[in-house]
């Protein structure tokens, strides 16, 4: 067991962890702690690509006084060289006498070296302190290290008669704006944002992250990625306003004048084989991680989302469900696709959280495999 202190000192560089999520794709997002005489001297948590990790944020800001001081770190340090320097190096140089871990890096280049490297140099390591949480915080690095495709989670909002629109597709709005403003910051964690043809054309969305969820400017955002078989998506829509990159996930029987209108309009085509109207989405998402997307944010709509439930490639969910009813046989539903012949095949959550934003219920949950 894990005295109280030691519990607090991890939770405080989970906090900071946090603070890097969705930023420094494809590294993980890690937050330091590093303390001496029961002070805090140093903290940091990971940059952008190519600039300091979060080890050595906390270890430069502590200088002399990581001397036999304690570190306290959510994910295990590296050992190998990258854009930088091995952490694991950095922390024996400076002097560090005990290390705690919220958990290993199952990275190849890491797992167990880090902490070996550490052992061989005297330093005592302890493992496991809030390690669920360390994992939920990096959950899309941990999938794309270990199956090299991105983290899926499907977002949706319905009413309590599970609809996402009235039967003449209206949708606006179904979840109230503390919903809404929660959604920006799922945005601001994820790689990208994907969404069907048929929401740009019902909502013309902007699919752009608008409040960071931290009081700063947004300097990252979202990869927006429309699912297009048969390129319908207008060239005027406002998902090709900037900020942000577009990438249009097209069939390749797409005619030659249409994608010229896309690429007018600033997006990047991507030809992929297509069946019955809809992308192949297990290459889409291959496509993805070649580009170090690690984490996928899918919007919408019932055919998107019922095409990857069926396909089995969701790994979260998050339902907002508004206190209103809507009715209608011809009202839309979330998730469309074949679905299930027996409800005892259907697909099931686990790790169920529940949330309240206004009026609205969140429950979100992992697929249980």
């Amino acid at each position: 067991m894990f005295n109280g202190a030691v519990m607090d000192y991890m939770k405080q560089a989970l906090s900071l962890a946090k603070l890097a999520s969705g930023q420094v794709s494809p590294n993980p997002a890690v937050g330091a702690i590093v303390v001496k005489d029961g002070e805090i001297v140093g903290q940091g948590y990971t940059q952008p690509p190519g600039s300091w990790h979060a080890e050595i944020v906390a270890l430069r800001q502590a200088a002399d006084k990581a001397r036999g001081g304690v570190l306290y770190v959510t994910l295990e340090p590296c050992c190998h060289y990258g854009r930088t320097p091995p952490c694991a190096e950095a922390i024996a140089a400076a002097g560090i006498s005990e290390v705690h871990l919220a958990m290993t890096d199952p990275n190849p280049l890491v797992c167990g070296k880090g902490t070996d490297k550490l052992d061989r140099q005297g330093i005592r390591v302890y493992v496991g302190e809030y390690e669920q949480e360390a994992r939920e915080i990096n959950e899309s690095y941990l999938k794309f290290v270990t199956t090299g495709l991105p983290f899926v989670t499907a977002k949706f909002a319905i009413s309590l008669d599970g609809k996402i629109a009235t039967k003449t597709g209206d949708s606006k709005w179904i979840s109230g704006e503390e919903s809404r403003r929660y959604v920006h910051y799922l945005r601001y964690t994820s790689d990208a944002v994907m969404a069907g043809v048929n929401t740009v054309l019902a909502d013309d969305p902007r699919l752009t992250c608008r409040c960071s969820g931290t009081g700063g400017t947004v300097k990252k955002q979202p990869l927006r990625v429309i699912v297009d078989a048969q390129g319908r998506t207008p060239p005027t829509a406002q998902v090709f306003n900037k900020p942000g990159n577009v990438i249009l996930a097209v069939g390749k029987s797409v005619k030659a004048k249409t994608k010229e209108a896309f690429a007018q309009a600033g997006a990047e085509l991507l030809e992929l084989p297509a069946e019955e109207g809809m992308v192949d989405l297990t290459s889409l998402l291959r496509s993805l991680s070649e580009r170090q997307i690690t984490s996928v944010l899918v919007e919408g709509g019932g055919s998107v989302l019922g095409s990857l439930f069926d396909n089995k490639l969701v790994d979260k969910v998050i339902a907002f469900i508004a206190p209103i009813v809507i009715g209608g046989t011809e009202a839309k539903t979330a998730v469309a696709g074949k679905g299930v012949d027996r409800v005892a095949e259907a697909l099931r959550l686990e790790r169920i959280h529940v949330e309240r934003f206004g009026d609205d219920i969140m429950l979100s949950g992992y697929v249980k495999r």
